[in-house]
């Protein structure tokens, strides 16, 4: 029996309230149980020097935790002067997730920032960050081609990302905190709504996994992307 009382193959109760923020082009709040991620997408008309003049557009992402998003309060980032190793992986995997989605040539010469602010952490932010942050570019890419700036849609897949894991010798779908803390084996599933993968990041905590059990992390994983994709789609709705 999983702590939440779920089924093995059962995620936790995702919702998700588009334009949350009154600035931004793109804003989505995402709850995936009690994991709640505020992601917001920002239109520039620059890039990054590596790729000025060659006509392509740039997605890259933010990620960070507020003090009490937590049971305890976490210091502040800015206050110790530097990002810890976890947020730079972490906004590194988000900016890549979603630029696999995305046809930069489409974009044309435009960065877009996805900023992916943890209000309430529960276990699976940054995948709750990914599958949020697509809803909020897409939102915001919404915007350019309404506007003209853009003539092609440039995103091609959607894309999210899902937590599976081995928890007490079973495979189950979308780990909350006290699976995750004790979970011999975790995951990280990022797909595009066509099932093609981006990015699994698996490791063995405690205990070893064998083929047949990764598969069957996989076939959970796809479940719940394209459980994840419909919920994105239905945000438009």
């Amino acid at each position: 029996m999983r702590p939440s009382g779920r089924n093995l193959d059962e995620m936790r109760n995702v919702t998700v309230e588009v334009g949350f923020t009154k600035h931004a082009e793109g804003s989505a709040l995402i709850k995936m149980g009690d994991t709640h991620v505020l992601c917001t997408a920002t239109i520039e008309d620059r890039v990054p020097p590596f790729i000025k003049g060659s006509g392509l557009g740039w997605v890259t992402a933010e990620y960070g935790m507020l003090p009490r998003a937590t049971n305890t309060r976490m210091r502040r980032e800015a206050a110790a002067g530097k990002q810890g190793g976890r947020t730079v992986e972490i906004q590194r995997l988000i900016g890549r997730s979603l630029r696999a989605g995305v046809d930069r040539s489409a974009l044309g010469e435009r960065q877009i920032t996805v900023d992916c602010d943890v209000l309430q952490a529960d276990g699976g932010t940054r995948c709750a960050s990914i599958t949020g942050g697509w809803i909020a570019l897409r939102l915001a890419v919404n915007k350019l081609m309404k506007a003209g700036d853009v003539v092609s849609d440039p995103l091609v897949d959607p894309v999210a990302a899902i937590s599976c894991g081995i928890y007490a010798g079973q495979p189950v779908l979308d780990l909350d905190y006290p699976e995750d803390s004790e979970a011999g084996v975790d995951g990280n599933f990022i797909m595009t709504g066509s099932k093609k993968l981006i990015e699994v990041q698996m490791s063995a905590e405690g205990s070893t996994y064998s083929r047949d059990q990764m598969n069957q992390l996989m076939d959970l994983a796809e479940k719940g992307i394209g459980e994840l994709v419909a919920v994105q789609k239905a945000a438009f709705a």
